[in-house]
C-alpha cells in the first residue's frame, strides 16, 4: 500500500466525483447488468441468421447500438470505482464480474459484424442510402473485411475478451496494489514516497538533494519488479502479434494503425522528424535549467524541475476554476456551462488517496457527462492538466450529443487534439493577461516543460521505444527486462545526446506509463500536439472563425478520418509542414526563455 496518502474513505466527498450519476446504487447497477444480459439473448435470438436486406442490416444495428449504449455506463460505473482505489475488494470483484460478463456478451453479438460481412457489399451499400445513420460504421466494416475471420472463430475470440485484458489488468495490480515505497532520507529528514508524491511533487522539488534521492528511492523499488512488469507486457505484445498474423496483416503496425484511420507515414513521420529537428531545442533548454539552477551537471532526474519554483504559486482548486472559464470562454457559452457543471456537479475526482490511479484521465461514457480523474497536488501547473482533461471533456460531450454511439468517438490518432488545445489556450491567456517578465517566462516555460515537455517529449520518446520494441516483436522475438531497459535507455541517450547524463533509473521509466497496454499511443500526444498548435494559432488570428470551425471539429466525433478533421480546422497534416512549423514554434520559445531569463 502507498505510505503517506489516506485512505479513500477518510478523503472528503466534495473532492470526489459523484458515480451515483450512472447508477444511484448497487441494485441499480446489478439490476441495469442483468437486463442488460438478457436484452442481448433476446437481440441474439431476434437476429442470429436473419440478416438478409438492406432493412434487416438497418435493423440489428438499431438493436447493436441500443446494446452498446446499456454497456457502456455499466462498463464505466465497474472501471472508475476500480480507478479511484485500486485495493478495494469489492471494486476489484465488480470490475472482475463485469469483464466476465462483458466477454459472454460479446461472443453472443459477434455475430452481427461476422453476417453483415457475408452479405454482398451492394446490400451493405442500399443499406446506407435507405438510412446514413449507419454508413460511417457500414464503410469502416467494409474495410475490414479482408481481415476478418470465420464467424465462430470471432465468437470465440470475443468470448476471450477479458482474458485479453490481462496484462493490462495485471500492470494495474503491480504497479496500484503490490508496490509500495519506503520513506527516503535526506540530511536526517524523512520524507514520503509513492508514485502519487513522486510524480506529482518529488520529480520537481527545487531541492537538488531531495529530487535526486527522491529519484534513486523511486528507481530502486521500481528495479525490484522488473521482470515481472517486463513479462506482463511481453504478453500484451505477444497477444498483439498473434492477433496481427491471425487476421493477416503485414506486420503488428498495420494491425494497431488500422483502427486509428492513418497510414503507416504519419506515424513514422511523427517520431522521425520529432527525434532529429526536436532534440536541440530541449537540449538547449536542458542547458539553461542547469544554469538557473547552478548544477553541477544536468541529470535525467533533473528535467522535470520548474525554470522558476520559487515563483510558481499553490492554487486551490476552487481557484482553479476561474482560470478555466477565462481561458476556454473564448469556446463560448455552451462549453462554459460544461465546466461549470463538472465543478458544481462532481464530474472530478480531485483526492489524492492510496490506491488510486496514477497520472490523469477522462472518461466519457456515451450518453452520460464526462468523469475526470486528477490528484490535486496545489501546484500551479495542475491548472494545465485540468484544462486538458476538460479538453477531452469538451470533445465527447459535443460529439456524443451530434452522433450516434458508433460514430461519436474518433480515430486516436486525434484524441489528443482537442486536450492539447485547452492547454494552448490556457497559456494563450494567461501571456495575454500581464506584461510581467518574470510572470511571461513562467507562463512560458510552464507551456514548454509541461505541455511540450509532456507530449513533444515524454511521450513521443515512448513512442519511438515503442516503435523499437514491436519491430522486434515483428521479428518474432520476445522482450526481457533487460532487453526493454537497454532500449529505453538507447533512446534516451539518442535524444539527450551529451547534454544531459541519463542516470541509473532512468531506463526503467517503461515500466511507469500504461499507455504501452493501449496500442500505438504514446506517438498520438504530439500528433494531437501539432494539430492544436496550428488552430490555436490560428483563433489567435482570426478569432470566431477559427473558433466555429473548432467547435464543429469537436461536434464531427469519428465522422471523418484525422486527415478530414484537421483540414476542416484549417490543418493539412498531410504534409510534415505542420509538423516542422510546430518544432520551430519551440525553439521559438525557448529562445524567448532564455532571453526573459538575461532580462531578469
Amino acid at each position: 500500500m502507498i505510505k503517506g496518502l489516506p485512505s479513500r474513505s477518510e478523503v472528503s466527498v466534495k473532492e470526489t466525483w459523484n458515480l451515483q450519476d450512472l447508477f444511484a446504487t448497487e441494485e441499480k447497477y446489478s439490476e441495469a447488468l442483468s437486463q442488460l444480459t438478457k436484452e442481448v439473448e433476446l437481440f441474439h435470438d431476434q437476429y442470429k441468421g436473419n440478416i438478409m436486406d438492406p432493412s434487416s442490416v438497418n435493423q440489428v444495428l438499431e438493436g447493436y447500438a441500443s446494446i452498446f449504449e446499456k454497456m457502456i455506463p455499466i462498463g464505466t460505473y465497474a472501471n472508475l470505482a476500480l480507478s479511484t482505489d485500486q485495493a478495494n475488494d469489492e471494486a476489484q470483484m465488480r470490475a472482475s464480474k463485469f469483464g466476465s460478463i462483458s466477454a459472454k456478451i460479446s461472443s453472443s453479438i459477434s455475430f452481427v459484424d461476422s453476417e453483415l460481412l457475408e452479405l454482398p457489399v451492394e446490400t451493405l451499400e442500399k443499406a446506407m442510402e435507405k438510412s446514413n445513420e449507419f454508413q460511417n460504421y457500414l464503410e469502416k466494416l467494409i474495410q475490414k473485411k479482408q481481415y476478418q475471420l470465420h464467424p465462430e472463430v470471432e465468437k470465440t475470440l470475443a468470448a476471450y475478451s477479458s482474458t485479453f485484458d490481462a496484462p493490462y489488468e495485471l500492470y494495474n495490480t503491480t504497479k496500484m496494489v503490490d508496490l509500495s515505497f519506503d520513506d527516503f532520507e535526506v540530511n536526517g529528514k524523512s520524507y514520503p514516497l509513492s508514485y502519487v508524491t513522486f510524480e506529482g511533487d518529488w520529480e520537481g522539488e527545487s531541492n537538488t538533494d531531495v529530487r535526486r534521492a527522491a529519484y534513486e528511492a523511486f528507481s530502486k523499488q521500481l528495479k525490484d519488479y522488473q521482470h515481472t512488469t517486463a513479462k506482463t507486457y511481453d504478453m500484451q505484445l505477444q497477444l498483439e502479434k498473434t492477433t496481427a498474423d491471425l487476421r493477416g496483416y503485414d506486420n503488428v503496425f498495420d494491425y494497431l494503425l488500422f483502427n486509428q484511420d492513418v497510414d503507416r507515414t504519419l506515424y513514422d513521420r511523427q517520431i522521425d522528424i520529432v527525434m532529429k529537428d526536436l532534440a536541440p531545442h530541449m537540449r538547449k533548454y536542458a542547458k539553461l535549467l542547469q544554469k538557473v539552477h547552478g548544477l553541477d551537471k544536468m541529470t535525467f532526474p533533473d528535467l522535470k524541475i520548474s525554470l522558476d519554483p520559487t515563483y510558481e504559486p499553490e492554487i486551490t482548486i476552487v481557484e482553479s476554476k476561474k482560470y478555466m472559464d477565462d481561458a476556454l470562454a473564448i469556446l463560448g457559452n455552451d462549453y462554459l456551462d460544461m465546466i461549470n457543471r463538472a465543478y458544481e456537479e462532481r464530474w472530478i475526482d480531485f483526492a489524492q488517496n492510496q490506491g488510486k490511479s496514477t497520472g490523469a484521465f477522462c472518461s466519457s461514457p456515451y450518453g452520460n457527462h464526462p468523469y475526470i480523474l486528477i490528484s490535486w497536488s496545489s501546484r500551479m501547473n495542475e491548472v494545465f492538466v485540468l484544462a486538458h482533461e476538460l479538453g477531452h471533456a469538451g470533445h465527447f460531450y459535443n460529439a456524443n450529443r451530434e452522433q450516434n454511439v458508433f460514430n461519436a468517438r474518433p480515430s486516436l490518432y486525434f484524441i489528443e487534439a482537442p486536450s492539447t488545445m485547452n492547454e494552448m489556450l490556457m497559456a494563450n491567456h494567461l501571456l495575454k493577461n500581464s506584461d510581467d517578465p518574470r510572470f511571461k517566462r513562467w507562463v512560458i516555460s510552464s507551456i514548454v516543460a509541461r505541455t511540450y515537455y509532456h507530449n513533444f517529449v515524454t511521450h513521443l520518446l515512448e513512442a519511438a521505444y515503442q516503435r523499437k520494441v514491436y519491430e522486434r516483436i515483428d521479428e518474432g522475438l520476445s522482450v526481457n527486462a533487460g532487453i526493454l531497459n537497454e532500449m529505453k535507455r538507447n533512446v534516451l541517450e539518442e535524444f539527450w545526446g551529451d547534454d544531459v547524463e541519463i542516470s541509473p533509473g532512468a531506463e526503467l521509466t517503461w515500466m511507469r506509463q500504461p499507455h504501452y497496454y493501449m496500442g500505438l499511443y504514446p506517438y498520438t500526444y504530439s500528433a494531437g500536439l501539432t494539430i492544436s498548435t496550428q488552430v490555436s494559432k490560428r483563433i489567435l488570428k482570426e478569432g470566431q472563425p477559427a473558433v466555429d470551425d473548432w467547435l464543429n471539429v469537436l461536434k464531427a466525433g469519428g465522422t471523418k478520418s484525422p486527415v478530414e478533421l484537421s483540414k476542416m480546422a484549417g490543418v493539412d497534416i498531410s504534409t510534415e509542414q505542420p509538423l516542422k512549423d510546430t518544432i520551430a514554434y519551440i525553439g521559438e520559445l525557448v529562445d524567448e526563455l532564455i532571453a526573459l531569463t538575461e532580462e531578469i
